[in-house]
């Protein structure tokens, strides 16, 4: 019999081992190969080949050679303290936050450390959830999963001496459809990034930026065509335009962040229009439910933000990170982003800007636990928004539209938060009467929000006749968000439509043609 190597480069002997079908998304164990070999399911030969492991063809069948044990993942798992039980359901987590169902299990775990090489994402769900429980950033390559030189998990999850550096291979992977950064999972380890990140800015040099003279109509050029990528975003969700922005960022933000500028102060606002580009990056990836990937771009955000040294625009960035955490019920750091970010704004910023950083900090204290200090704060944001004297709004507090209606919205999740949904409806119903005409996403949440608060607090016509309000605003948005609100929708009217309820039935009906596919 000849047995030919499955693997190019690989000529281990072959060895009685034969390896089962693994399940979808993982890698199972081998076997001896016995009497009853023929009735034996095999691996399909698409697996890819692991450290210490080579895969043979014989007779169109494919047979593993006896597997090296994973040392390093092994060291990893034990320093976690975690059981093989725990650790399996912390790495299903992982996935399901990704949107995929693994059925990972203890018996899983130890064919990993046995030596098996998890398939497809999996093993960078695994990453992510030792990379939580150790408190560091874990790549493949220190599971012991992958050589050095294959795809970089931790990219975008550094601060490193030039944001763009990091920004161009990003843009690269994701006009290149790459799907390592797409699927990937947040990162409770970077979210505290910017609380230790103190290099010293004036220190980096400049001599590098060649190109042309920029002054001032560039970077009102760039703020134009950001704000008109934010009007798309809001106007027809995260996914329209997309790529359109990483090319805009890529192939003209790019080269004129790296000219040379007429005055400091031009450069400053420079990079701070370049943020805002890239913030909006992470919030389309936000809205397309990637979770990961709206991290990585909201660190560069930060990076450029810092660089920039426009006061209160680093902050910014970190409020918007604290509340990725708190929705994503990940609340380590965020009351420390929220608090920094305060702090890097308060005094030097008009009064609207400040109670967009206040709200967002009262709502961390009422995650807390904090509920008379959450109060204090939120009062606070709202009567700064009354002491308003027509400031100018920095163009990067701009994100959302008009401050109110933020500090409105915001105020809304405080409340909810601490169990009052007759104000939280309130408060998400005045948001979204306070936006511009064309925030049809933004409007739509805002009221399906409402819409949920009355139906906790037993006003079931009342909440549907809202959600009919807000599924008005949907049209034409391509937004996860929107898709996942009218889902959550259709399973909160469940009990009512069995009843009989009309208006639920109603309800359910447009909801179902929504949600139809095309």
């Amino acid at each position: 019999m000849v047995f030919r190597p499955a693997c190019p480069g690989v000529d281990t002997p072959w060895t009685s081992y034969l390896a089962e079908r693994p399940e979808p998304g993982e890698l199972h164990g081998s076997r001896p190969l016995g009497a009853d070999a023929q009735s034996t399911q095999v691996m399909p030969l698409a697996v890819r080949c692991g450290a210490g492991q080579a895969v043979y063809q014989v007779y169109g069948q494919a047979f593993m050679t006896k597997r090296t044990p994973n040392y390093q993942l092994k060291d990893l798992v034990a320093e976690s303290g975690l059981t093989y039980a725990a650790l399996a359901k912390a790495v299903r987590a992982v996935a399901a936050e990704c949107g995929t169902a693994l059925r990972t299990n203890k018996s899983t775990i130890e064919h990993w450390i046995s030596g098996v090489v998890p398939a497809g994402d999996t093993g960078r769900c695994l990453a992510v959830a030792l990379s939580r429980r150790l408190g560091r950033l874990l790549t493949l390559h220190d599971l012991g999963l992958a050589p050095r030189d294959e795809e970089d998990d931790s990219l975008g999850l550094s601060l490193g001496e030039d944001p763009l550096d990091t920004l161009l291979p990003m843009w690269r992977n994701e006009l290149d459809r790459r799907r390592f950064l797409t699927t990937s999972a947040y990162s409770v380890a970077a979210a505290g990034l910017p609380l230790s990140y103190v290099r010293e800015i004036a220190d980096r040099t400049t001599a590098a930026r060649t190109g042309q003279t920029i002054g001032m109509a560039e970077v009102a050029a760039v703020r134009d065509m950001v704000r008109l990528f934010s009007e798309m975003d809001e106007r027809h969700g995260g996914q329209h335009g997309r790529s359109a922005l990483v090319q805009y960022l890529r192939d003209d933000v790019t080269p004129l962040c790296r000219g040379r500028f007429r005055t400091e102060k031009i450069r400053q606002h420079m990079l701070s229009a370049a943020s805002r580009g890239v913030h909006l990056l992470g919030w389309k990836s936000y809205d397309a439910g990637q979770q990961g990937l709206a991290q990585r771009y909201y660190l560069q955000s930060y990076a450029l933000a810092v660089e920039s040294g426009v006061p209160g625009h680093d902050g910014f960035v970190m409020r918007t990170m604290a509340m990725q955490g708190l929705k994503l019920h990940r609340p380590e750091h965020c009351q420390a982003l929220a608090e920094t970010g305060l702090g890097r704004a308060e005094g030097k910023v008009d009064v609207q800007t400040e109670a967009l950083f206040r709200v967002v900090h009262a709502h961390t204290l009422a995650k807390s636990g904090q509920r008379r200090a959450a109060i204090v704060e939120a009062e606070r944001a709202r009567s700064l928004l009354a002491a308003d004297r027509g400031d100018e709004v920095p163009f990067w507090a701009l994100t959302w539209g008009p401050p109110a209606a933020t500090v409105y919205s915001r105020n809304a999740k405080v409340y909810e938060t601490l169990g009052d949904r007759k104000t939280a409806a309130e408060q998400y119903a005045r948001a979204a009467a306070s936006r511009p005409a064309g925030y049809a996403r933004i409007v739509a949440l805002d009221l399906v929000a409402s819409a949920e608060m009355q139906l906790k607090g037993g006003s079931i016509e009342q909440a549907c006749a809202t959600w009919n309000r807000a599924m008005d605003h949907m049209d034409g948005v391509r937004s996860v968000r929107t898709r996942k609100a009218v889902t959550r929708m259709r399973r909160d009217l469940t009990r009512f439509r069995a009843r009989g309820l009309r208006c639920a039935a109603d309800l359910d009906e447009r909801a179902i043609e929504f949600l139809r596919p095309g």
